[in-house]
Order: C-alpha cells, then structure tokens, then sequence
C-alpha cells in the first residue's frame, strides 16, 4: 500500500505537521509505504503560476496516481485551511482522488474552527472525487505540545486516542478498497477461466 501524506503549513513548526508526522510513524510501522510532501517545499512560483509542467508538481501528480489514500494535513486560518495547500490541491488533475481513501486533519486556535474540516477542506477533496473521505480530526493548539531538544512533541491523551482511531479506521479503509481493473486484464480473465454449465 502506499499513501501521500500532504502537509498544508507553510511553517517548519507545526502542530498539524506533528499530527502529520505521528500518522506517518503508526502507517509505517504497519508496512504501509509513506510518501511526504509540503507545501513550503514546492517552488512559490510553481504554485502561484499554476505550473502543471514543473517537475516538482508533476512528480507529486504521479506519486497521487498511484496512492491507495492521502493524509492531509492543514492549519486553519481564517475559517479555512491553508491558501498554499488550495494551490496544490487545485493543480492536481480533476479525477485526481477517485479510488482513493483520505484522511484529513486540521489544527486551529480554538475548537470554534473545527468545522473548517467540514465546510472547507472535504468540499474540496470531494471535488477531487475521493472515493472516500473520512471524518477527519481537528486538534486545537492547546493539544499539541512541541518537543524541546531530544522530547518528542506531546499529544493530550484524548487527541491520541482520536487520532489512534481515526488511523485504525484509515488502514481498514486501504485494505478494503476496491482496486481497479487493468484494461485487458478482464478480458484476459474471462478467456482463461473455466466454464461449467
């Protein structure tokens, strides 16, 4: 299995990275393949020209292509997630999420922007034609403590357990996932199966 894990803030620090960063531990550890990109990495000029060409944007379309599903990651700004993230999603081609399982998960300064997940960011991954887009998880920044020196970042133990479950709920989502037949494969599999009246 793989999965793109998509990171919306523009800042090295982050409590939605942190999010980010721990979904892709608990993935990894149960040999899903795990492939990281932030906005903050992608050339400004690419994303604000909409450079579909650039070989960032074009690599990071291909590793999508072939995901099973996509963590998405955002701070909240404003009532909405990050405009940088809006920028990617949007040069990704139209039917870019169809048979895809996504997982989002937004950070805010209060529990008053939880409902960004909701009204902001699943319209637009629904726009994508994800197959399936689960409930999300929206943490506020009194739940996320950055690590000091060699501390690790702290999660409040009720944010831990959602984020345990909603990773619980992801995996199986992956699993069950129906996969795509290869053009002329069917055609080779009704040839050689075997009839019996």
């Amino acid at each position: 299995m793989l999965v793109v894990s998509v990171g919306g803030s523009p800042s090295l620090r982050s409590r939605s990275g942190v999010l980010l960063e721990r979904s892709r531990d608990w993935l990894q550890e149960r040999g899903v393949e795990v492939v990281t990109f932030q906005v903050r990495e992608f050339p400004a000029e690419d994303l604000l020209h909409a450079r579909f060409d650039s070989p960032q944007v074009r690599h990071f379309n291909e590793l999508v292509a072939q995901a099973d599903g996509l963590v998405v990651a955002t701070p909240v700004y404003k009532a909405s997630f990050a405009g940088a993230l809006k920028t990617l999603l949007d040069l990704l081609p139209e039917r870019a999420l169809e048979h895809k399982v996504v997982l989002p998960i937004a950070t805010g300064g209060s529990i008053a922007h939880m409902l960004a997940v909701d009204y902001a960011l699943k319209p637009v991954l629904s726009a994508l034609k994800a197959q399936e887009t689960l409930q999300g998880i929206f943490a506020d920044d009194s739940q996320v403590a950055y690590g000091e020196g060699t501390r690790p970042a702290q999660l409040a133990a009720a944010l831990e357990q959602r984020l345990q479950d909603s990773l619980e709920t992801f995996h199986s989502a992956l699993a069950r996932r129906p996969r795509p037949v290869v053009p002329g494969e069917l055609n080779e599999r009704l040839i050689s199966a075997r009839w019996s009246i």
